[in-house]
């Protein structure tokens, strides 16, 4: 009884602090949450990079208030996550929650979101229940039914009839595999085989060379971004391209930082995504070139624009709310936020609060002697597919 009762005077706690202070101060204070070190620490840094560079192009100060981003690593631990919203609402009171790399994390978060009234923008978590966790979640990164849904649809029409699918075995793995085998087989296709790897030091090589044996016309790819240089040499070094097995997936694969270390072998590589740094726009061809300039001469990638968006939709939310005080305030000016992003057009859905967006079929070619992720088509305006969890 004595823990309950602390819990819920904890919860308490953070309602009250948060009710009492949102946008009492002089500075909009920004909460990132996110794995900044270990094996998911690229996609953290990634997209504190791309949330930096948001601040750097449009300024840290709005309606006379000074913006501050407090960026927290959470070392891809949900305990940790959980602490450091609270901590965060309580001590820091921040206006806005933000990050979230791992579908496990931001769940860790919702109800700290929730509790205190307090948005929550997921800037990459990509399951389909996460939006649902909390009703002051807003996400600026995709949905992986979103993204699979155009490469299904796709290799039916293109000569792929059976695939065996590869995919990680975790909320998003399984989201990736039940969208893509819902549209795949719609289009007409097998999925022949559904094979699953850990999410923590995975092995590909019996997995791929089990794909070699049966043979199919094509596998299927959904691996987290820093497994995809691993899946790469695996499926060069069984021979699976010369038995003239196609190699497709989603965009997480092939990210635009790492495309150029795989080498030739990615060539002719289909996947469907939502960002390519290749695309084809003058907003984007100024944004890669900024990025670079700021980071090393390094590409964005998916991870960077998830969160340069995010921080668009606070910035747009801090000016629409104006003065006006807490949480509530704030989310209901996120909601129905439309800009022109330099992935393309984004709106975040006034209902559920998810992202609606261009999701772009791409192969990747070589470029001035570069291996980019090169679009050749596009489904607009694509929300969430329904029924696919």
């Amino acid at each position: 009884m004595r823990t309950r009762l602390f819990i819920r005077a904890a919860g308490l706690l953070i309602a009250a602090t948060a009710a009492a202070t949102a946008f009492a101060g002089d500075t909009l204070k920004i909460g990132l949450i996110l794995p900044m070190t270990g094996h998911f620490g690229p996609s953290g840094q990634q997209v504190t990079a791309g949330a930096r560079l948001y601040m750097a192009l449009h300024g840290d100060t709005i309606n006379g208030k000074k913006v501050q981003l407090i960026v927290k690593d959470d070392v891809a631990a949900p305990e940790s996550t959980k602490r450091l919203a609270q901590e965060l609402v309580v001590n820091e009171k921040v206006d806005v929650l933000a990050g979230f790399g791992l579908t496990p994390l931001a769940l860790a978060a919702a109800p700290i979101a929730t509790q205190s009234k307090t948005p929550m923008v997921v800037m990459v978590a990509a399951t389909s229940r996460v939006i649902d966790a909390s009703p002051y979640i807003v996400r600026s990164s995709f949905t992986m039914p979103q993204v699979a849904m155009g490469i299904a649809k796709w290799a039916p029409a293109n000569g792929v009839k059976r695939v065996m699918t590869l995919v990680t075995d975790y909320g998003p793995g399984h989201d990736t595999e039940a969208a893509f085998k819902k549209y795949f087989s719609g289009a007409g296709g097998e999925v022949v085989e559904s094979l699953r790897v850990p999410m923590s030091n995975p092995d590909f090589g019996p997995a791929l060379q089990r794909v070699r044996n049966q043979a199919p016309d094509a596998l299927f790819v959904f691996v987290a971004e820093s497994s995809g240089l691993a899946v790469m040499k695996e499926f060069n070094d069984r021979g699976l391209g010369k038995a003239g097995i196609k190699l497709i997936g989603t965009g997480d694969m092939v990210g635009d930082d790492i495309l150029n270390d795989m080498g030739d072998v990615a060539l002719g590589i289909v996947t469907s995504h939502h960002y390519s740094a290749a695309h084809p726009t003058e907003v984007n061809k100024q944004f890669v070139e900024a990025y670079g300039k700021a980071n090393g001469g390094n590409r964005p990638n998916f991870m960077s624009i998830a969160g340069y968006d995010g921080m668009h939709v606070i910035y747009e939310a801090f000016k629409r709310a104006g003065g006006a005080k807490g949480g509530d305030a704030l989310l209901a000016a996120m909601k129905g936020v439309q800009f022109e992003s330099p992935r393309g057009p984004v709106t975040i859905d006034a209902e559920t609060r998810d992202i609606i967006q261009n999701v772009y079929l791409r192969k990747v070619e070589k470029v001035d002697g570069q291996l980019y992720n090169v679009e050749f088509d596009a489904m607009k305006a694509v929300k969430n597919p329904v029924g696919t969890q």
